[in-house]
């Protein structure tokens, strides 16, 4: 179903051409701003990774890749990334990063179960990235500090842009909101996960909801995460779980919240294995990468993806993220459009 939906007063305030040159502008300037703030170096990133090797991500854990079989390596099946939450863990150890330092990744991923709307596209272009932290740092307070540096690098690109295409106005808050998704559902108990995200999402304007994926309270999953990369079990040492979490802004274009990204601490051996039988993927404790964590092999981190597409539409002050990448949509969305005077790529 098409749930594409145009706003009728909407009109975009710059042209294709000043829309692709502030796209570029933004690019530059946030991976730029994001590598100084977290101490991240570029790394080039795969597009495709062998099958079998747990490399590639499950998402929220039912997600199917792309795959097909490659002559070159004598039939064996590769799949299309999804994200690189892993790869990147697997990186970090082979490039022997050391503690406060990480990488970042100018990621394209294909997500073919994803159902387009005017947020989503089965084309993702992301900002992946990854550091290496001590034991010691898997705390709530390492997590808070690195949401605000996040943060802060997206307040900087949008006062610079907006000294360049003047009609863009920096419109998002000082500072960014915290709440667990266990008190966000206390807050809005009446309301589904995604109407709570909107809700808090129009009180603060940009909110970090910490603890996706595992239960809360009434034994709902906020949403839903592979059991593999992020920590959504552990303790916070303040009576909740889980050391992961989205950044949200809202976007009064649409007058909706908007994620712009999910991030977290990542598992250690004992998480990993606890995770695994919550979401009774014991099986996968065979594979490579999986085998490799519980051995204690791979050094602890912290990582996630940032929308490159989706902070462009936010920034831009956009409606549809058909207008800052380009993809395939179905005809509905592209009749909708056009008789709204929406260009798509």
């Amino acid at each position: 179903m098409d749930t594409t939906s145009i706003p009728s007063s909407y009109k975009s305030i710059l042209d294709i051409w000043q829309t692709e040159q502030a796209i570029k502008f933004i690019k530059e300037t946030f991976q730029t701003e994001l590598a100084g703030e977290l101490k991240l170096r570029r790394i080039t990133a795969p597009l495709l990774v062998e099958s079998g090797t747990g490399l590639n991500d499950n998402l929220s854990g039912t997600e199917l890749p792309v795959s097909f079989p490659l002559k070159t390596l004598g039939g064996k099946d590769v799949e299309i990334v999804q994200s690189l939450a892993k790869w990147k863990r697997y990186a970090l150890w082979r490039h022997h990063i050391v503690p406060g330092m990480g990488i970042y990744t100018d990621m394209n991923a294909i997500r073919p179960d994803e159902i387009t709307d005017n947020l989503h596209s089965v084309y993702v272009d992301q900002w992946d990235w990854e550091k290496v932290i001590l034991p010691e740092e898997r705390t709530e307070k390492t997590l808070r500090k690195c949401v605000k540096s996040i943060y802060y690098a997206i307040k900087r690109t949008q006062f610079l842009l907006s000294e360049h295409f003047a009609l863009l106005q920096p419109f998002f808050p000082h500072d960014i909101f915290f709440i667990h998704a266990e008190e966000l559902r206390r807050k809005y108990p009446g309301l589904s996960p995604r109407e709570r995200e909107n809700a808090i999402a129009r009180e603060y304007g940009a909110v970090f909801v910490q603890g996706i994926g595992g239960p809360l309270g009434d034994g709902t999953v906020h949403d839903c995460r592979s059991p593999d990369y992020d920590d959504w079990s552990t303790e916070t040492g303040t009576g909740f779980f889980g050391l992961n979490g989205d950044i949200i802004i809202y976007h009064p274009v649409l007058d909706t919240a908007v994620e712009l990204s999910s991030m977290g601490i990542r598992v250690n051996p004992q998480s990993l294995r606890h995770q695994l039988e919550r979401a009774n993927a014991q099986a996968r404790a065979s594979l490579f990468f999986h085998k490799l964590l519980l051995d204690n092999v791979l050094p602890q981190t912290m990582g996630g993806g940032i929308g490159q597409s989706r902070l462009c539409l936010l920034l831009l002050k956009k409606c549809h993220i058909g207008e800052v990448q380009s993809s395939v949509w179905p005809q509905s969305t592209l009749k909708k459009c056009a008789q709204a005077d929406v260009f798509l790529f």
